[in-house]
């Protein structure tokens, strides 16, 4: 046994579990959504039935039923005497059908690879003689790639030169390294609820405790919360996707960085800029980037190939003062040594013809993003699809708190996605669901036409009466 979660947090992680009868495999399969999500991670003790029956307001058989379903499912193993566990899953798990032809996987939210990537890494296998002579990796990067780098922001409007950019393993470990070096135990740490779940889970690992402010669709960020947020609690980090935030799609408009930026200097908050998805501009247009850093120290920008170009290209990069750069570099090594030098040649070739990729992209997103409105608005009119000029998803409202129930159902019939309260830092956000339209348009077609049956067959199971405990949990 890893870890403990208490029956409170484990009704509030359930949210609105109960979308179907019997009850007790409604709640079987909540729990199995949020082992699939690693919201309940492997070798994690699950209350006593007991306490879980009390703080979701049902029997203790219903509990017990559930948490037999998991054993049979092999979700859980329990022992006398010490509870039932989390086990780790296999690759195919019991939720997923496994006899099911043609699953559709929309749960990565992330496109195929460029179509010039081939010719890339065949440019860079020709140099192989010459990249075999070198160690073959570097805890700071190969200067051409962060020159290529450097050149990228300054295009973009933030000036930048080579030694203000380290290279990574991808933006994700450019956020767990920032995350180690900046943040300790018990430190507070700003981040939008919705949000990146797996940078989340960075922050947490590193000992933060991390204060939610709202992001919607309809308002975006809530100005007034993030400001009264910084001066309450002076967190030493902030963690925001200013352009095509995922999973909303919104981006900050140039008041909002510059109230954000202001925020964080009178609080001495750093602000860690996410922006692996502030090229995947759709029909925006150019839009100043802000935070212009009078205090350069307090703005660190992450960046990547991975959501662009290819997931598979696990190439990203920090931008940041010197100082900060230094920090980093010198913490680095407890958790890797550096990116392959081969993948970064491949990098720097890619980035020569950048404005094809990005043009390439805007076209498949324009594609995806209309596919999928009109087909929700066609087979789901009762959902609400906000527009979004870019990024790599939809947060798409429904008109039932029953996203969990949804997902698990769509899973049962081929079709991975991620439920709403995924991406939430305190549960919540049981009406959401994030449908990405990074795939081809047959394949987005065809998945929302499993969701229009899934839901169906979901929201005709909702018990109508007698759960308003539940209700109240959601």
């Amino acid at each position: 046994m890893d870890s403990r979660i208490s029956s409170r947090a484990l009704a509030t992680a359930l949210g609105g579990w109960r979308a179907r009868e019997p009850a007790y495999e409604a709640l079987a399969d909540g729990i199995r959504l949020l082992c699939l999500d690693n919201r309940l991670a492997p070798r994690t003790a699950l209350p006593a039935e007991r306490d879980l029956a009390a703080a979701l307001g049902v029997s203790r058989a219903t509990v017990a039923s559930a948490y037999r379903s998991l054993r049979d499912s092999a979700h859980i193993a329990s022992h006398r005497g010490s509870g039932s566990v989390t086990l780790p899953l296999p690759r195919r798990t019991p939720a997923r059908s496994d006899t099911h032809d043609g699953l559709i996987d929309l749960q990565q939210a992330s496109p195929a690879a460029w179509p010039g990537l081939a010719a890339a890494f065949a440019e860079a296998a020709a140099d192989i003689p010459s990249l075999a002579a070198r160690p073959g990796y570097d805890l700071i990067g190969m200067d051409a790639l962060r020159a290529a780098v450097a050149e990228a922001y300054t295009a973009r409007g933030v000036p930048t030169t080579h030694d203000q950019v380290m290279i990574t393993a991808g933006a994700q470990s450019a956020i767990h390294l920032i995350a180690s070096v900046v943040v300790g135990r018990g430190d507070r740490v700003v981040m939008e609820t919705p949000t990146y779940p797996h940078a989340a889970d960075a922050f947490r690992q590193a000992g933060a405790r991390l204060v939610g402010v709202p992001v919607t669709t309809d308002a975006g960020w809530d100005m007034d919360r993030l400001i009264q947020t910084f001066e309450r609690t002076a967190p030493v980090a902030a963690y925001l996707m200013p352009d095509f935030q995922n999973p909303t799609g919104r981006s900050m408009t140039s008041s909002d960085r510059a109230v954000t930026l202001e925020a964080a200097q009178r609080a001495g908050t750093l602000l860690v800029l996410d922006e692996t998805t502030a090229d995947l501009d759709i029909d925006r247009g150019p839009l100043a980037p802000g935070f212009a850093e009078e205090d350069a120290d307090l703005v660190v920008r992450v960046g990547s190939l991975g959501k662009t170009v290819w997931g598979g290209l696990r190439v990203g990069w920090i931008r940041a003062a010197a100082p900060v750069l230094r920090r980093l570099v010198a913490a680095r090594p407890a958790r890797d040594l550096g990116t392959p030098e081969f993948e970064q040649a491949v990098a720097a070739r890619v980035l020569s013809h950048y404005p094809d990729v990005t043009a390439q992209r805007a076209e498949l997103l324009r594609l995806g993003r209309d596919t999928v409105t009109a087909r929700i608005a066609a087979r789901l009119p009762q959902w609400r699809v906000p527009p979004v000029h870019g990024g790599v998803s939809l947060w798409v409202a429904l008109d039932a708190p029953l996203s969990a129930a949804l997902v698990m159902q769509a899973r049962v019939e081929g079709l991975l996605l991620s439920a709403g309260p995924r991406f939430s830092l305190d549960g919540g956000h049981e009406r959401h669901l994030r449908v990405p339209f990074t795939a081809d348009a047959v394949t987005l077609a065809r998945a929302v036409d499993v969701l229009a049956g899934a839901w169906e067959r979901v929201s005709a199971g909702v018990p109508t009466t007698g759960h308003a405990t539940v209700d109240a949990v959601v």
